[in-house]
């Protein structure tokens, strides 16, 4: 039985509302060390787990010592105690001690070697293992001796079982005792952990067990994720912020072994020292370097600093004939349109440094993981390898020369993110989709994004547009009638194709009849009782246009291309009569105003570059006010009318 000096009795002073809400879970503690009744005992450790999330129910509890109590039932056996009473001991310690009111390092090492043998366990309930685990990461995150103990009790091994459970909540719990102990770790026993966390198998598992389970990966085990990604990829920060030594003999080397891959050479033990300087130079130099007598020079920058180097001698070795066939295919051109491959790679080292946050810390909140990240032992090199020779590709997609090597590396850059943002769970399909999106897809995306950010594609701004179309429509129809009316001077071109006469075309104000007639060429616009020709709108037939004209037809094979594109014709009557026209620029707003006189629609791209700069002015004018303002796809709901209209106030003389 339990040691009945562990008890909790509360002062008979105790206030009213504390003890109905104290007292039960209280009493029935209190007989669980007098009865052998598992229910009862079970009630109320249940009670118990649930009321300890009050922090004042918890400091009195407390005060009473009933976590000692807990620890007791923990410590002793599981012989008497089942699983469901020990999950809700475990839990309800655990609610208690998030409060803070007692230390986690005043635990017994009998307490902690009691719930790691639950976390080692390969049989347990899963409830327990659950609470355990958790209770072993607040343990680590207290203080450098309990993370000592914890990492002593509890095997890596068995940690990393846990993750290929199916059990989601043992999955995330296991990740947070995991990065606890990895971010508690010195730098020695932090290099060992990730040496057993990122090997091949495991990664392999955690990709089929977390990432591509079944269920959707929670918001908990996101970020635990992301901080391994990001306490991983820091691993990189010391070469990142370590500049190339110009002294270190062994990197000397690894740049001569860079140009001797790309380029193959005679001999150079029988050249001469002067002869073998120059043309190391030249190599270093098509190779991409600036400093070409001194390339290490370029990279004395840090960051990207040595992983440049990394980067480039990993793209060397490991894929030796793309790494020549990029070099050599920029050495030989002379179109001044190379990419130099040094000086690509050192910017491209640092762009993706920038977009894997290399050398920040992780954040407290942060949940963005790469699912790349988990199907790679080596990421930023393979990128690296994948994203070097997309560099290459969009370099001669948008015809670049060194000046444009800023825009280059902006296009690039965006590529990589807008690809790693759709989230590839392998680096082919990274490979494949990174190059799917080429320059031209950028420019797209660019243009579709410009649109969104004006809100001109939201769709209650494309209803208000539908809306202001008629509106706008009529204003252009409006104006081509007015330039009808204000008359266009055109001239004749005879059979001798010269251009010896002018003549005045005209609509009348009331936009039924066409006065035209010959006019002298110092003339303006003459008055419309001097065109002694007309025409009747209503006896207009049919308009039309290039090389469907009667005068065109009539001169087939004769007229240049600057002509055709200028002629129209309106044919009246019975169709054997037609006037014949070639404007002399414009010829759209004649074309146009004689569609609306005959009720047609206008065709011309004018009327359509027109329609949208009015329109996109429109626009503007009318969302000034909802500046930085969301708005929403759908119109709010209109509420139900009121049951009766009786709130009509009746104001009378006597209240007057």
């Amino acid at each position: 039985s339990w040691p009945e000096g562990n008890n909790v009795q509360l002062h008979s002073e105790t206030p009213p509302q504390l003890l109905n809400e104290q007292e039960p879970p209280s009493a029935r503690i209190r007989s669980t060390s007098l009865t052998a009744d598992s229910g009862v005992r079970c009630d109320s450790l249940k009670q118990l787990a649930n009321v300890s999330t009050d922090v004042t129910f918890a400091q009195e509890f407390i005060s009473r010592d009933g976590h000692v109590l807990l620890v007791k039932i923990v410590e002793d056996g599981n012989e008497y105690v089942s699983p469901l009473i020990m999950t809700h001991t475990l839990t309800s310690f655990f609610e208690l001690m998030d409060h803070q009111i007692v230390s986690w390092e005043n635990l017994s090492s009998a307490f902690i070697k009691k719930i790691a043998s639950l976390v080692n366990a390969k049989v347990c309930d899963a409830s327990i293992q659950q609470v355990s685990l958790a209770l072993l990461e607040s343990m680590v995150q207290s203080g450098r001796a309990l993370y000592l103990l914890v990492k002593q009790e509890v095997t890596l091994e068995r940690l990393l079982a846990h993750l290929q459970v199916a059990n989601q909540q043992i999955q995330t719990k296991a990740m947070a005792l995991l990065m606890a102990l990895l971010q508690t770790a010195g730098d020695a026993d932090r290099q060992v952990h990730l040496l057993l966390l990122l090997g091949v198998v495991t990664l392999c598992c955690w990709s089929q067990n977390i990432i591509h389970s079944s269920g959707a990966v929670g918001d908990e085990m996101a970020h635990y994720l992301y901080v391994l990604q990001s306490v991983t990829l820091n691993h990189l920060e010391p070469r990142m912020r370590t500049p190339l030594d110009c002294y270190s003999q062994d990197q000397r080397e690894v740049l001569h072994t860079l140009r001797q891959a790309a380029f193959e050479t005679e001999s150079e033990n029988s050249l001469s020292n002067e002869r073998r300087r120059s043309l190391c130079a030249k190599e270093f130099r098509k190779l991409g370097f600036s400093n070409n007598s001194n390339p290490g020079q370029d990279l004395v920058r840090a960051p990207p600093g040595l992983l440049a180097l990394d980067t480039m001698e990993y793209f060397s070795s490991r894929y030796p004939d793309a790494y020549s066939r990029f070099v050599l295919e920029n050495s030989s051109r002379e179109d001044k349109h190379e990419c130099p491959f040094a000086r690509s790679s050192i910017q491209l080292t640092l762009v993706l440094c920038e977009i894997l946050r290399i050398g920040d810390p992780p954040s407290e909140t942060g949940a963005d993981y790469h699912p790349i990240f988990f199907s790679q032992d080596r990421l930023v090199e393979e990128l690296f390898c994948v994203c070097i020779q997309l560099l290459n590709k969009t370099w001669k997609e948008m015809r670049a020369t060194q000046e444009d090597f800023d825009k280059v590396m902006q296009v690039v850059r965006e590529q990589i993110t807008r690809t790693l943002s759709s989230k590839p769970t392998s680096l082919e399909l990274f490979k494949n989709k990174v190059n799917a999106l080429n320059y031209g897809e950028i420019l797209k995306l660019r243009q579709t994004e410009r649109l969104h950010q004006e809100e001109t594609l939201a769709l209650p701004v494309v209803e208000l547009k539908e809306r202001l179309k008629p509106e706008l429509m009529d204003l252009i129809r409006q104006q081509r009638l007015n330039r009808l009316c204000q008359g266009t001077l055109f001239r004749k071109i005879s059979s001798r194709r010269r251009q010896d006469k002018l003549w005045y075309c005209r609509l009348s104000p009331n936009h039924k009849v066409l006065h035209y007639g010959d006019v002298e060429e110092d003339t303006e616009s003459p008055a419309i009782e001097s065109l002694q020709e007309k025409i009747p709108v209503a006896d207009i037939k049919a308009l039309l246009t290039g090389k469907d004209c009667p005068h065109m037809k009539e001169n087939k094979g004769k007229q240049t291309k600057e002509v055709l594109d200028l002629a129209f014709s309106i044919t009246y009557d019975v169709e054997d009569y037609s006037l014949n026209f070639i404007a002399s620029s414009r010829f759209c707003l004649w074309t146009d105003g004689l569609s609306v006189l005959l009720g047609r629609d206008m065709g011309s791209e004018s009327m359509r570059s027109e329609l949208e700069i009015l329109l996109s002015m429109e626009i503007k004018l009318r969302l000034l006010d909802l500046e930085n303002v969301q708005i929403p796809d759908l119109a709010p709901p209109v509420p139900l009318p009121p049951s009766n209209y009786h709130f009509c106030y009746d104001f009378n003389a006597t209240e007057q």
